[in-house]
């Protein structure tokens, strides 16, 4: 896709539009897949202008803060992760639509037409459905597409808790639109798919009136997000909620939504959050009998067992009280904003990586690649107040002055460099 140096960088205009799919076929078709822009990237300040202006309107209308930092550090962690794959490989659900595309299109649609622009969103769209359904509904898929329901909040920050295994499935419900839809058409609505479902992750908006009855809303995705056992394996719509009410998967928001995991992991170390079901997966096949059951560890629901129906039994699943409370540790504010000083330091770091990876050598993106992941871990075992926190973050700090020292990290703001060694 292009570079944030090319000239398709989006209007300020175009970047509100994009945020809900209000872009027009005509500024947002492209005969080359070089020539898509990266609109995700692009969000970066929409991403953070949006968050904001959900904490002053969570403040004005329910006189509280929508955001915990330990909650909404670990979510953005998790989306950080989730990238940096991208550091040295082409996501793989561009490459294999490009091979599938290359080696076994039936006929091509013209790239430049308002009708293959709206069959792919359609296209993309029901892809996406069937996806996230089987995301939850196998449990190999599931170990990924977890992290994004581990949080215990629901804010605009935990739209952006990503897993860094999803991609490595996902792929293959679009495969089937590679027979007839251009890869660059495919590449802008895969982009619009996802930053669309970024503003329905909050609790500021509560009813869309009649836009509910077609698409995706706040109040519909509250509904996935929750662990009550009305909300579990509903509502799997990415932009059209359509999907859910032909499949028969569609629940209305009625009783207050608890959200999380049904078994809430109760830890803030961005590693844990992405790879402790796939720990699980593990333990379990070995301990299970029988191939066939060790296999349907793998491939049935998250909630089976032996003797159960593929997807597990609803009445197992916790009832929720309304007595929940979140998994929280009671740290300083000191503390916190020490947490925030070196996130926003690492973030720095992060943007300067990708936005200069094909000037950098691998063994300089690995070193960063590893600094951003050992940063990561010491700001959560901070926030968890663990007895090595202290150690790690002593150890984290060596790292980036040896690795700043040989020039493998700079300052992304050159006068600031004494500021950075302090």
């Amino acid at each position: 896709m292009a570079t944030s140096e090319s000239p398709k960088d989006v209007s300020f205009s175009q970047g509100i539009r994009m945020m809900f799919y209000a872009m027009k076929p005509n500024e947002t078709s492209f005969p080359n897949l070089d020539e898509v822009p990266d609109y995700v990237k692009q969000a970066t300040p929409f991403f953070i202008s949006l968050m904001l202006l959900e904490l002053v309107l969570g403040w004005i209308l329910k006189g509280k803060l929508a955001v915990r930092v330990d909650d909404a550090l670990t979510s953005i962690s998790a989306g950080i992760l989730s990238r940096l794959p991208m550091l040295f490989f082409r996501s793989i659900e561009f490459s294999t639509y490009i091979y599938v595309w290359e080696k076994y299109r039936l006929f091509n649609l013209p790239w430049d037409s308002p009708w293959t622009w709206h069959l792919t969103f359609l296209g993309v769209d029901l892809g996406y459905y069937w996806f996230h359904r089987m995301a939850h509904e196998v449990n190999i898929m599931w170990a990924a597409h977890q992290t994004h329901h581990s949080s215990e909040a629901y804010n605009l920050s935990t739209a952006l808790r990503q897993s860094a295994l999803q991609v490595y499935t996902s792929w293959i419900f679009y495969c089937p639109l590679a027979l007839i839809i251009p890869p660059p058409v495919y590449a802008v609505h895969l982009q619009f798919n996802l930053l669309y479902q970024f503003w329905i992750h909050t609790e500021v908006i509560e009813n869309l009136g009649p836009l509910e009855l077609i698409l995706n809303t706040p109040s519909h995705h509250r509904v996935h997000h929750g662990r009550n056992r009305y909300c579990i394996d509903k509502n799997f719509a990415g932009t059209l909620i359509i999907w859910d009410r032909i499949f028969g998967t569609f629940e209305a928001e009625n009783e207050k939504v608890s959200y999380g995991l049904t078994h809430p992991i109760n830890t803030f170390e961005p590693l844990k959050v992405q790879f402790h079901h796939m720990h699980y997966i593990w333990t379990t096949f070995w301990i299970t009998p029988g191939l066939w059951n060790k296999l349907s560890v793998i491939f049935k629901g998250p909630g089976w067992s032996p003797g159960k129906p593929r997807l597990g039994l609803l009445e197992e699943i916790p009832e929720v009280t309304g007595k929940e409370v979140p998994y929280a540790t009671h740290v300083s504010g000191s503390l916190q904003l020490y947490a925030l000083v070196q996130f926003a330091l690492m973030l720095g770091f992060y943007e300067d990586t990708f936005a200069d990876k094909d000037a950098l050598s691998q063994a300089t993106l690995l070193l960063r690649s590893g600094y951003i992941i050992l940063t990561l871990t010491s700001i959560g075992f901070l926030m968890e107040q663990r007895p090595q926190a202290a150690i790690l973050e002593t150890f984290r700090c060596s790292v980036f002055l040896m690795l700043y020292w040989l020039n493998y990290l700079k300052p992304f703001i050159p006068s600031w460099t004494h500021t950075f060694e302090v």
